[in-house]
């Protein structure tokens, strides 16, 4: 009897591995400032931590693992909107005082295909028009439909997770628990309705979103390339059928 058990849970243990193993992870593009050591060593560990959290339900593409350092030209700007474009959610940090230009146009790009995204700030700065009711940066950047906003105070967060001598425990508890938010507000917005309930529209707004861009972007698509993708897109109930 006992090794009929151990064989079944042996047997259960393959079916469900089996089950998940074919589930991809929906792909997400994380935004924002690209300048400095703590702004790539940040995206990093948030990627990371992500993953960890939503147990591999969601992998972060990073634009820095992408481009070159030098000879940067319209290129790396081509590269860039594609994993925008191919990718199922982005996430688009925005931190600072004024709104990084790039992550502001791969945002609006994002939104003209109606990806759902997250926006996240943990710069505790007042910014924007000055109403504290407001979002804390440009009007112009607020209220896009399938986005969910994330705001985390960095300072007090970073204190709540201070641990004196440990700066690995202190990384840990602070991602950890970021990550955790952006999660839940990922399963959120993944769950709203597509702005566009007609396939034919959305397939012709993606191709124009394949030619508005100029500059030989449309060279980096693949004879269908598109059309798979939103086929793709479809069965990860991203887009309407």
């Amino acid at each position: 009897m006992t090794k009929r058990n151990n064989t079944t849970q042996t047997s259960n243990n393959a079916a469900h591995k089996n089950s998940t193993r074919g589930k991809r992870p929906y792909t997400i593009y994380l935004a924002g400032d690209l300048w400095t050591h703590k702004d790539l060593i940040g995206n990093a560990l948030l990627a990371k931590y992500i993953k960890s959290v939503s147990r591999g339900r969601y992998q972060c593409v990073l634009p820095q693992d992408l481009e070159e350092p030098v000879h940067r030209t319209v290129d790396i700007r081509n590269v860039d909107l594609k994993h925008v474009m191919t990718c199922d959610m982005a996430i688009f940090n925005f931190d600072g005082s004024n709104l990084d230009a790039g992550t502001v146009v791969e945002f609006i790009y994002a939104k003209m295909i109606d990806i759902p995204s997250v926006i996240l700030r943990t710069d505790f700065r007042a910014a924007g028009e000055g109403n504290q009711e407001q979002d804390p940066w440009n009007l112009m950047a607020t209220s896009w439909p399938r986005s969910k906003v994330v705001k985390l105070h960095g300072m007090a967060e970073y204190q709540g997770a201070k641990t004196p001598g440990e700066i690995g425990k202190t990384i840990e508890k602070l991602y950890k628990k970021m990550a955790a938010v952006i999660v839940e507000a990922l399963d959120a917005v993944r769950q709203e309705k597509p702005l566009v309930s007609d396939p034919a529209r959305m397939a012709a707004m993606y191709q124009w979103a394949l030619e508005c861009p100029g500059s030989g972007y449309e060279n980096l698509f693949g004879d269908k390339e598109v059309e798979t993708l939103l086929c793709e897109k479809k069965a990860k109930g991203l887009l309407a059928k």
